[in-house]
């Protein structure tokens, strides 16, 4: 099933407010998507898993249960919700895209630890100052 597909998604439609939109979630939905979040990745560390997108059959059978934990805490994401009301997004097969951001993110801060500490290794030595926002010489 693909982006703009017609068969109803298995997920519940998302809340609605008075106003007609979708409800965000609150401080403690978004808190049990993190607990579960975190116990998932526990689980996939545990078991030597970085990437749980391609090694997904491996993910599975060790951590099926915390994955299905995880994506059931996460789907109430608002862009989920927003995509999946309108029906942007209507799919069986598709992860939320709160829960895929996750995944991802996860093999993206496994990849830049690997590098600073190869850099380490390498003598590399960290540059003084700030980066970002407010540094000095640069635009607020």
């Amino acid at each position: 099933m693909g982006l703009f597909s017609s068969s109803q998604a298995s997920l519940p439609p998302p809340k609605i407010g008075p106003d007609g939109a979708p409800i965000a979630p609150d401080r403690s939905q978004r808190s049990q998507c993190w607990e579960a979040r975190d116990a998932y990745f526990k689980c996939l560390g545990k078991n030597e898993i970085i990437d749980s997108l391609t090694e997904n059959a491996k993910a599975e059978k060790s951590c099926g249960t915390e994955a299905r934990v995880f994506e059931q805490n996460c789907a109430t994401s608002w862009i989920f919700e927003l995509l999946l009301l309108y029906g942007w997004l209507i799919t069986d097969s598709c992860p939320p895209h709160q829960v895929q951001y996750f995944k991802k993110r996860r093999v993206m801060e496994y990849q830049r630890e690997k590098t600073l500490q190869k850099l380490k290794a390498e003598g590399a030595q960290e540059m003084p100052g700030v980066i970002g926002a407010g540094a000095s010489g640069q635009k607020p």
